[in-house]
């Protein structure tokens, strides 16, 4: 009789290789072990040869990168996404893909299982299991770490780390690098450790090694860079004039924020699960391409339909963060999200210099700004008339006048 099969995702850390050996051990299953190429670079090197020495049947590492910079960051960035204000979701938005090929892999293997390492307390084993919810319903997803005899095995690091010895598991973890990391093509984030203390100071020169896409501002260079950005209906589809996929922009976007100490931001946020978390963010070309894209928007943008798009920013944040990528309401925001779009057109052109990234200059075939209505000098098109403005202030006057008349006679 075949035995079960259970796809897992796999990073090659120390908790995705002893849950490897521990569900082919618990489970007596056969194990696909499954790698997201996202970005991560050098961090999949050896993967598939380690996989297989764990115990994995079967390897896939899949180059998801297209993919996720065309159909997961551009419709989100198209979106305006900021979750509380500061962070540009980049671990957040990669979830939904990961689980999207798990699932994939898993009917295409015939697997009724799929699992993964992400922990109790935090956000990735929602986005992984709402995902599979949502795509595939009738698989199984296993938790090891909600998993009581799991978690009375490996109470800490050192347990996992001897059970990793005694089954010949290669071993990286140090304690030279007390933090946790996770990369792709959008940022890198840093956790715990040391960061679990909000009083201290990750823009430190002693931190300095622990950043891998970015100078900090103090190292950058002090001679500034100008890029210009080419949007065609919302996304940016030219940097300095060369045309490139979004793979291509996030690519060159990154090397050139990175260079410039731009996208760092150190925050306290809000888990869904409950509790706050202290996490230290690298997103170079994510950071540029966000306030490009704003600043096209300014230009070709209805105002209306930019307050209302904007009025829901918070909301797709939430959506995203949470892990409802694929739910029915964040695909009815996308649509009109997409909508508003259609004539966010032109080039914006910024200045790159030790952090910052500022504006200088933008245009477009399709500009809503029109200098001569705007002129503070005689409008020569005549379109309006400041009298106007008189009747417009006296109504817009008239309920503020009756309530203070109100709040008087009842003093």
């Amino acid at each position: 009789m075949a035995k079960e099969k259970i796809v897992l995702a796999y990073s090659g850390g120390l908790d995705t290789s002893v849950i490897l050996k521990w569900l082919k051990e618990t489970y007596d299953a056969e194990i696909i072990a499954f790698t997201a190429d996202i970005g991560q670079r050098e961090e999949l090197d050896g993967l598939e040869a380690k996989a297989l020495a764990t115990g994995a049947s079967k390897v896939y590492i899949d180059d998801l990168t297209e993919e996720f910079a065309s159909d997961f960051i551009y419709p989100m960035f198209q979106a305006g996404a900021l979750y509380e204000g500061q962070y540009l979701l980049g671990t957040s938005i990669a979830r939904p893909l990961i689980a999207k090929r798990m699932v994939e892999i898993a009917r295409a293997e015939g697997a009724t299982a799929i699992a993964h390492g992400a922990t109790g307390k935090g956000n990735d084993q929602v986005r992984f299991e709402l995902t599979a919810a949502a795509l595939a319903p009738e698989i199984q997803v296993i938790a090891p770490w909600r998993n009581e005899e799991f978690r009375a095995q490996f109470p800490g690091r050192a347990e996992m780390i001897a059970y990793a010895e005694k089954h010949g598991i290669p071993v990286t973890a140090s304690a030279s690098k007390p933090y946790s990391t996770d990369r792709n093509l959008l940022h890198i984030s840093f956790e715990s450790g040391m960061l679990e203390d909000p009083w201290f100071d990750p823009s430190a020169d002693s931190c300095k090694d622990m950043y891998v896409l970015s100078v900090s501002p103090e190292d950058a260079p002090d001679q500034s860079e100008y890029v210009e950005l080419t949007f065609e209906q919302g996304n940016c589809v030219a940097l300095n004039g060369e045309r490139l996929s979004p793979l291509g922009v996030m690519d060159k976007l990154n090397e050139l924020g990175g260079k410039h100490g731009i996208g760092r931001v150190d925050m306290v946020e809000n888990r869904f699960v409950g509790m706050k978390s202290r996490g230290v963010y690298e997103t170079p070309g994510g950071t540029i391409l966000f306030t490009a894209h704003r600043k096209m928007e300014s230009l070709t943008m209805d105002r209306d339909v930019m307050h209302l798009r904007d009025g829901l920013i918070a909301k797709y944040a939430t959506l995203v963060y949470n892990g409802f990528w694929f739910a029915p309401e964040r695909l009815a925001l996308q649509a009109l999200v997409q909508e508003s779009q259609k004539n966010v057109t032109g080039v914006v052109r910024l200045k790159l210099y030790k952090g910052n990234v500022i504006g200088a200059g933008v245009q477009s075939p399709v500009s809503l700004y029109n200098p001569d209505i705007a002129t503070m000098e005689a409008d020569p098109t005549q379109a309006y008339d400041q009298g106007d403005a008189t009747g417009f202030i006296r109504l817009n006057a008239l309920r503020l006048k009756v309530s203070s008349g109100v709040e008087q006679n009842n003093k």
